[in-house]
Parts: structure tokens; C-alpha cells; sequence
């Protein structure tokens, strides 16, 4: 499955990529978000993994996320693997002008797990609308608008 999202954000674009390059603003924009743990590589930079850790709805879930693309301010890209699903992001950051950034995501979900490969044939915007809310849930963050922590 894949698919493509975005949304802008009345902030300018450095400051778009500050907030958004910093784990510690993990927890203020991704609802769950529990710890990173940089297992190895340089942290933040292309080639590095980490474990990320969320709790959601009442069950711990694992990640390994590996940095594919590092360039920013225009593009932090990775793959996120867990139990029966691969899962690549690509977000590239927009000048609109001044003090407006267009947040651009494409998404590719693979799962290798049969209840998984129901699950995105049964309910194939749940995932769609889940990634979408992790980038509203950022611009009202970045915007001083709220916190999910």
C-alpha cells in the first residue's frame, strides 16, 4: 500500500526542521512514543538504526527504524520494521515562503503477516489516517498549539 500526504505548517522551514530533527520532540507530537535507543551508527544520520518503543492501546509496540535519507532541510526519509510489516517514510520539507513549510510524507506499508495483510484489506484508511494524524498532531505542536504527551 502506498500513498501520499501533506500539510502545512505556519512556521518557517528551519525552524520546521529543528523541531522535527530533535528525538526528544518524540514524545511531544507522537502519541504512545515511550523511548529511541540508538543501537548502531551515528544517531540521526543515514545508516543509523534505533529501537523505538510506543505503548498503544494498552500494548507495547517495537520498532526498528533505519535512516535511509539525511538531507535536510529538504528530506529525512527511513524504514520502520516490526513483526509482519515493513514500512518506508519519505518526508521532504517545502519552502512555501517565509513562514509557511509544506510537510510532504510517501508512505509504503508491505505486510508480511497474514492478519496484517487482512487488516489493510478490510481497513486500508486506518493507516492512511494514522500517518496523517502523527503530522497534524506535529504542526499543532510546532505551532504552540498542543502537546500529546
Amino acid at each position: 500500500m502506498k500513498y501520499t500526504l501533506e500539510i502545512d505548517i505556519d512556521l518557517p522551514r528551519d525552524r520546521v526542521i529543528t523541531l522535527f530533527d530533535n528525538p526528544e520532540n518524540l514524545k511531544h507530537w507522537q502519541p504512545g512514543f515511550m523511548s529511541m535507543e540508538p543501537l548502531s551508527g551515528t544517531p540521526g544520520q543515514a545508516g543509523a538504526t534505533s529501537r523505538l518503543k510506543y505503548k498503544i492501546g494498552g500494548r507495547e509496540l517495537e520498532l526498528i527504524e533505519t535512516i535511509t535519507v539525511r538531507n535536510l532541510p529538504d528530506e529525512f526519509s527511513g524504514t520502520y520494521e516490526t513483526e509482519g510489516m515493513w514500512n518506508e517514510v519519505r518526508n521532504i520539507f517545502q519552502a512555501v515562503d517565509h513562514n509557511k513549510t509544506r510537510w510532504i510524507s510517501y508512505v509504503e506499508f508491505r505486510p508480511s503477516s497474514f492478519s496484517l495483510k487482512l487488516m489493510m484489506k478490510l481497513a486500508p484508511g486506518a493507516f492512511r489516517k494514522q500517518s496523517y494524524q502523527f503530522m497534524k498532531d506535529f504542526k499543532k505542536w510546532a505551532e504552540g498549539n498542543a502537546d500529546v504527551s
